[in-house]
């Protein structure tokens, strides 16, 4: 009998539902300086998120809300664990049903606030990482061009400099 659970790769951390991921977040309300006078300063509506299991922290303080800063908060903490945590990834796996939704006839059409970014953002990431920083490699398997996903990784200027860091590791020449 074959254990299908052990085909399964585990789900990306920035993939996780928001429940999910809250329970394996440490969350701090404090208070923060800027716009909104005295409010701001009486009410702690900064909220600080820190993912257990891998140490990457987010925060967001820049509103008069508590809900709104968390919401801000998660999204960042997506971003900043697709940035940091790197998913085993099967060569001949196809792309994820999320990724292959995105496509269009070779296009990867997501704008980088939309809730799928960082799922998707992390899924580019693996894939370039286990072709050794192949930006060609990596597109082919993920069914759009280079230059798409190029374009893609300009979206976060972040991924785009860790792109290049990978990239430069491997003596191969810096995106543009």
């Amino acid at each position: 009998m074959v254990d299908i659970m052990a085909t399964v790769p585990p789900l990306h951390p920035a993939a996780l539902a928001t429940g999910k991921l809250l329970a394996e977040c440490l969350e701090k309300h404090l208070r923060r300086s800027g716009p909104g006078g005295q409010h701001r300063n009486k009410v702690e509506t900064a909220v600080q998120l820190r993912h257990q299991p891998t140490g990457v922290t987010a925060e967001a303080a820049e509103l008069r809300s508590q809900a709104e800063n968390k919401a801000r908060a998660i999204f960042r903490l997506r971003v900043n664990l697709a940035l940091a945590v790197r998913q085993p990834v099967t060569e001949n796996a196809p792309p994820s049903k999320l990724w292959q939704s995105r496509l269009r006839a070779g296009r990867i059409a997501v704008n980088p606030g939309h809730d799928d970014f960082p799922t998707l953002l992390a899924e580019a990431l693996d894939r370039l990482s286990a072709s050794s920083a192949d930006v060609k490699a990596a597109a082919e398997q993920l069914g759009c061009t280079a230059s798409q996903l190029v374009k893609f990784f300009h979206r976060e200027p972040r991924a785009f400099q860790l792109v290049n860091q990978w990239r430069s590791e491997k003596h191969l020449h810096r995106l543009q």
